[in-house]
């Protein structure tokens, strides 16, 4: 039939890089300057001004910026410790660790692959996510893929047919489409700082889907809190 899609042709996904920086800069040190990319900064310890394109900011520790502008970051008197994520496609110039930069230092603790729709509109998200002591994700999916990493406690991540445990500093990549259980240590609170990839139709919505149908009505102990979400673009900055 004229017109009819063709519904055995594959989707073309694009090959992306979804990337996580732990970044310390020194009390007062002068601005560091990194050049645009999709982006997410968590401030972890200390606290950091970022001066963008139309302004700037200022973050104290457990709240984090969002944006795709080339930046500034001006660390306070305590000085800052940052997770940062950056979203890069393969032909896109890679802005990787701090340089030029005597009393700032970069750890990469992450580089995941990431397959993206691009008939799909897309947004970064950064939240964070709380356990109390034994509490557990049941399993469940998740509407795009992202970069976790343990902020305090310990998490056990069970997905396709395999098993690790990540403690503090550690990070992880879901790919969102296959299911994970998610159970977390009984000694201690367990949280963990996420960026990822969602379609704009998410956009203040949970993305999460649970598995199996008799996990819909169990116990959901962990908490959420979104710092900021924001639409971001597949074409090269």
């Amino acid at each position: 039939m004229v017109g009819a899609i063709d519904w055995s042709q594959e989707i073309e996904v694009k090959p992306f890089q979804l990337r996580l920086y732990e970044d310390v800069i020194a009390p007062n040190h002068p601005p560091v300057y990194l050049p645009s990319a999709r982006r997410a900064i968590y401030v972890v310890r200390g606290d950091v001004a970022v001066e963008f394109d139309t302004g700037a900011q200022h973050h104290p520790a457990e709240s984090a910026w969002l944006g795709d502008d080339s930046v500034a970051l001006i660390a306070g008197s305590e000085g800052a410790t940052l997770w940062r994520w950056e979203l890069m496609s393969g032909n896109e110039p890679t802005p990787g660790e701090i340089a030029s930069a005597p009393g700032a230092s970069s750890t990469l603790k992450l580089d995941a692959p990431v397959e993206l729709d691009p008939r799909q509109q897309w947004l970064m998200r950064c939240d964070k996510v709380q356990f109390p002591p034994g509490g557990v994700a049941h399993t469940h999916v998740h509407q795009g893929p992202g970069v976790r990493c343990t902020l305090e406690g310990e998490i056990t991540i069970e997905t396709l047919g395999a098993s690790h445990t990540h403690a503090a500093g550690q990070a992880w990549l879901e790919l969102g489409h296959a299911p994970v259980l998610a159970p977390t240590t009984e000694a201690r609170d367990t949280t963990f700082i996420r960026c990822f990839i969602l379609p704009r139709a998410c956009r203040n919505r949970s993305s999460i889907r649970y598995v199996r149908p008799e996990d819909a009505n169990k116990n959901k102990p962990q908490r959420y809190h979104v710092f900021g979400e924001r639409f971001i673009s597949l074409d090269a900055q």
